[in-house]
């Protein structure tokens, strides 16, 4: 969870333009040339095969991870230059939620919310907004180390969300979670996708395709594919692009 400290809204830019993005990871391993535009009301399905560079861009995209080469400005603000304003922009929910197992639910998104500087009333109307999104009001009290596996989720997701960012990144969201949850997990980002930018990275074809208004392929590092998804068969468009 990255420390942020201003979440003005600059609404004439794209939520997220990173340019020919590159890091090397190991002698056999790279992500090159990654080059990314959103809007807000975007929602960008991230396919590819375990290690194809998924979450590395995710990383790199949030500010997590350094490129190596390349740029990334969230709203407008450069990560390398304003990096604090950049951040104060994204919600990040890695693959692996940062939750505090020690901390009450409202305790967790109270420290979130407050670390992305939000005071006040305005803290607690976006608590409030995100436990109820999240379906969180039945263990807003619970020790987080308590909960399940896809409770833990909804409240990595919840974290991610509490300060309205104009770009979320979702780093295989859906994982530990029903098939009722993940219903409600979708409706739910179509409600973030009317004012943010949406990224999310997925293994599950049937999950973007449910989702996504548009998907990006990543194959051995490389971006093969973006396009609009328009409800053509994904599998048919997958299989095309890592050939």
């Amino acid at each position: 969870m990255a420390a942020v400290l201003d979440n003005t809204i600059e609404t004439n830019n794209f939520a997220l333009n990173a340019d020919s993005l590159c890091r090397r990871l190991s002698e056999s391993a790279s992500v090159s040339d990654v080059t990314l535009q959103m809007r807000r009301g975007e929602v960008l399905g991230l396919l590819g095969l375990n290690g194809a560079g998924k979450t590395t861009t995710l990383r790199m995209l949030s500010g997590v991870l350094v490129p190596d080469s390349g740029s990334v400005s969230i709203n407008g603000f450069s990560m390398h230059d304003q990096p604090l304003q950049a951040r104060a922009q994204l919600g990040y929910l890695p693959d692996q939620p940062p939750v505090y197992d020690d901390l009450r639910v409202h305790e967790y998104l109270t420290l979130a919310g407050k670390i992305r500087g939000l005071r006040s009333n305005r803290l607690s109307l976006q608590q409030s907004l995100v436990t109820e999104q999240c379906m969180l009001g039945d263990v807003n009290q619970k020790r987080i180390g308590t909960l399940s596996k896809g409770y833990k989720q909804r409240v990595g997701l919840a974290q991610a969300m509490i300060h309205q960012p104009a770009l979320l990144l979702l780093d295989e969201p859906s994982n530990g979670l029903d098939p009722q949850q993940l219903d409600s997990m979708r409706t739910l980002i179509a409600t973030i996708a009317q004012t943010s930018a949406v990224i999310l990275s997925t293994h599950l074809l049937s999950e973007a395709q449910a989702i996504c208004n548009r998907v990006a392929i990543i194959h051995e590092g490389k971006l093969v594919t973006d396009q609009a998804s328009d409800g053509e068969n994904l599998e048919h468009i997958f299989q095309g692009a890592i050939r």
